[in-house]
């Protein structure tokens, strides 16, 4: 059987981090919140219910505004967004190596699967609206012995589904941050992640 390694998306393989401000302070213009887009792009990882709930919206208001933003996304962030460095290298070295990629994002699936076709890569398996923890059954459903991301949520994800968690600092959490929430290694960004995965073939059964 191959191995599986999930990543996360944004990040971690991608930076869309201009359209989320853009579309999150669109969706304050709207409906009449101050909605901060800066911060929420700065702080990219909980789910939009979360965040909106957290900048004060009231929560019959929330479905709307989850809604809205989904609609705006892909005009505005997808032509936008860029990949990080190493993004297609580290998803490359997984085939390279007989494996298979998964993405498990918090994002809606649908937009997702847009960055993905906009970046022009390809994995075997995507998830959407997952949160933490809540990644965990997708993992395990797929045998993922790897996770990466950038955030404490991932690596509790991965840490729930008996995957070892790999983060990169190339979003809001500290390489002490990651860690400390489990990570096993953790690597300046995925440039990294190759001459890693190579020399780390205990992880690769």
């Amino acid at each position: 059987m191959p191995f599986t390694v999930g990543f996360d998306l944004d990040m971690t393989l991608i930076d869309p981090r201009p359209g989320m401000a853009a579309v999150m302070n669109e969706v304050g213009a709207r409906t009449g919140h101050r909605l901060d887009g800066e911060h929420f792009a700065a702080n990219l990882g909980p789910p939009l219910d979360m965040i909106y709930r957290e900048m004060g919206m009231p929560d019959e208001e929330i479905p709307d505004a989850v809604s809205l933003f989904r609609a705006l996304y892909p005009d505005v962030v997808i032509p936008s967004t860029v990949a990080l460095p190493g993004a297609a290298q580290a998803l490359a070295c997984v085939r390279e190596l007989g494996g298979q990629t998964m993405v498990v994002t918090g994002k809606y699936r649908k937009n997702a699967a847009l960055h993905l076709d906009a970046m022009g890569w390809e994995v075997d398996h995507l998830y959407g609206e997952l949160w933490a923890a809540g990644k965990a059954e997708s993992l395990k459903l797929h045998g993922a012995s790897v996770y990466v991301g950038d955030h404490v949520g991932d690596m509790r994800g991965a840490a729930a589904a008996g995957a070892l968690g790999v983060g990169v600092v190339t979003g809001p959490c500290s390489r002490a941050e990651l860690a400390e929430a489990g990570a096993a290694v953790v690597l300046e960004d995925l440039r990294e992640f190759p001459e890693w995965l190579r020399t780390s073939s205990g992880v690769l059964s």
